[in-house]
């Protein structure tokens, strides 16, 4: 991760409930690297954004990706699918965070190369409290890719 002092880390939470979105930018309000925050509603919303089309043209490749499973349009199961068999996307870091503890879940994610897999709390506190140690992990003890694409990854990193 760049250290200078204008640099940002982008994050791209693609996440359907609005509480749950709330949560995740009061969360990232108050971390100790800068970050911006994009949001997806769905999973047709999240490509149009990892490929710069429509509304989107222009956005920053995110450096994170948080990735809810269960999304209306397109499912997080195939997001994660179609972007790990995306050479553009692939080196993106997805931490998946879902209600879902379902083994077949959890292993398929990993299968298709998911970099961390976590249940959401039900508790708002502690979801605010998973997004904080999300932050703490992958934005400061990680080396994310460069921006232009070129890996410098300590790790891929499974949390």
């Amino acid at each position: 991760m760049d250290e200078t002092p204008g640099h940002s880390i982008d994050i791209l939470l693609i996440e359907d409930n609005s509480g749950d979105i709330s949560l995740a930018r009061e969360a990232f309000r108050d971390t100790k690297v800068r970050n911006q925050l994009f949001v997806a509603e769905d999973g047709e919303e999240a490509m149009e954004f990892l490929h710069g089309r429509g509304r989107y043209a222009g956005m920053p490749r995110p450096d994170l990706i948080l990735l809810d499973l269960n999304l209306p349009k397109l499912s997080g199961r195939e997001i994660l699918a179609e972007m790990k068999a995306d050479e553009s996307l692939r080196s993106i870091p997805v931490v998946v965070l879902t209600s879902s503890k379902a083994e077949e879940d959890i292993l398929k994610c990993y299968d298709d190369h998911a970099n961390c897999y976590i249940s959401k709390p039900l508790d708002s506190n502690q979801f605010v409290r998973v997004i904080k140690s999300i932050e703490e992990f992958w934005l400061t003890i990680v080396k994310l890719p460069s921006k232009n694409g070129q890996s410098q990854m300590r790790s891929p990193g499974r949390c």
